[in-house]
């Protein structure tokens, strides 16, 4: 997330899920205290989404957490392995949105 926030729309794009699946997935995270709703400074009716710095952590561990999980695959296949894994994975994935099933 931008350190000046997103709203619920902005978020529902980028996860690929409706307005509504975007809403109920940050009544979660504001709830466990991982983010806050803001007001939006230029329009009245949106709300900010914004991350506390609980939310800041959790997402500098998962980073830490990818890049070892990264370099743990780069050290045992090597990187030009890894580099076409990458590519063979993405002529699989299927684009466009994921329905969530929580």
């Amino acid at each position: 997330m931008a350190p000046e926030g997103a709203t619920i729309g902005e978020i529902a794009e980028h996860l690929g899920v409706t307005k509504q699946a975007a809403s109920q997935l940050v009544d979660d995270l504001v709830t466990r205290g991982y983010a806050d709703r803001n007001p939006h400074p230029r329009d009245a009716r949106a709300r900010l989404i914004t991350l506390t710095g609980r939310g800041w952590a959790c997402t500098r561990a998962a980073d830490a957490a990818l890049a070892e999980f990264a370099q743990h695959w780069t050290d045992t296949l090597g990187a030009a392995a890894v580099t076409e894994l990458g590519r063979s994975l993405a002529q699989v994935v299927v684009p466009g949105r994921v329905r969530p099933n929580w």
